[in-house]
């Protein structure tokens, strides 16, 4: 009797079943590479010329401020501006204060208080220039409280965005098991909280506008409450305003954190009602039926085949992610850097483009 037993199966019933899982395997294997794909470096990263290794850029450099050394590098620029900005107008205005007319309590205090209006727009109209020289002061301190102004808000925007990148990255290493939608309405809702918490905050700065104006520049109350809100959406009609010395010093600092607290709440709102529709559109997306016109459109090699990428690609581009023109400047470089018209990059591609361009 062999010690060998015969084999189950013969070479000839193997092979359709080695050649099945051999592509059950590429296949999954190909699924996990698209889910373990990992996202471009940010557009910050350089390339090291002596040598052909990506690195970042070195961190800003720490503030020798004590306590600037930990803000964000977005607001602590901001804040340097503005104190730049209220250094030079405050000592501007100060110097040609017998040329502005109206109501004056203290010279200092006086130009901090017409550097703060000017820049927020709110022109009360208690203090005007009245020769060329402070108006032309005046024309420029506009101007460029305006564009301060802007740039404060390009900032927010710009924290907004890392502080969710942030929070996206933190949320994809500890909650590792909430699915992409959990994940989103999460996102969503802290957003709305933060519109809540905004317009709580500007509810009460009003209130503590309308009861200082009361209490200190003796308004009646509706006009107290009219002066207000004049102030925070920088109307500035001037028949009310802080006339006091101690009222303009309460205005620095209360014109500034509100009228800036009303257009962060304008921007959260935005962003939010932004955030709502793309929600709305990318479910429609991911939730209708998918019908052979849409295999067509997806199909961009025209072979009847739709692989994984070209798939995302349609679904990116209907859900308004992408459009032609993304996808034209990405083959364009894909083609530049495609040395040998492969159809694929390999590092000898790579080599070859960058040492030819």
């Amino acid at each position: 009797m062999s010690n060998h037993s015969a084999p189950l199966l013969s070479r000839e019933q193997l092979d359709p079943i080695d050649k099945d899982l051999n592509q059950n395997s590429l296949t999954s294997s190909r699924k996990r590479r698209l889910r373990r794909c990992r996202s471009a470096p940010r557009g910050d990263c350089i390339y090291n010329n002596d040598e052909d290794v990506k690195t970042d850029e070195p961190p800003p450099h720490r503030s020798i401020i004590p306590m600037f050394r930990d803000l964000n590098p977005n607001l602590r620029e901001v804040i340097m501006f503005f104190i730049l900005y209220l250094t030079i107008g405050t000592l501007c205005f100060y110097i040609v204060r017998n040329q502005i007319s109206g109501h004056k309590t203290n010279g200092v205090l006086d130009a901090v208080y017409f550097c703060v209006v000017t820049m927020t727009t709110v022109g009360y109209g208690d203090l005007v220039p009245s020769s060329s020289t402070s108006r032309l002061l005046a024309c420029a301190f506009v101007f460029s409280g305006m564009v301060l102004v802007g740039h404060l808000l390009s900032r927010a925007a710009d924290y907004l965005v890392e502080r969710q990148e942030t929070l996206l990255a933190k949320a994809f290493d500890l909650h590792k098991t909430v699915g992409p939608r959990e994940f989103l309405k999460e996102l969503h809702n802290k957003l709305r909280h933060k519109c809540y918490v905004t317009f709580l905050v500007l509810v009460v700065l009003v209130l503590v506008g309308t009861i200082f104006l009361v209490m200190f520049e003796k308004m009646p109350v509706i006009e107290a409450f009219y002066c207000v809100c004049s102030t925070v959406t920088t109307l500035g009609y001037g028949d009310r305003s802080f006339n006091s010395g101690t009222g303009r010093l309460f205005a620095v600092f209360w014109i500034l954190t509100s009228t800036i607290c009303l257009a962060q709440f304008l921007l959260y709102v935005a962003e939010l009602n932004a955030e709502t529709k793309q929600r709305e559109l990318v479910k429609w997306v991911l939730t209708r039926r998918i019908t052979n016109n849409d295999l067509e459109a997806a199909d961009l090699d025209g072979d009847g085949v739709i692989v994984a990428a070209e798939f995302i690609l349609y679904k990116l581009k209907e859900m308004g992610k992408i459009d032609e023109e993304d996808i034209d400047g990405i083959l364009q470089e894909f083609e530049q850097l495609d040395y040998d018209d492969s159809g694929t990059l390999t590092n000898s591609d790579l080599i070859l483009a960058q040492t030819t361009s």
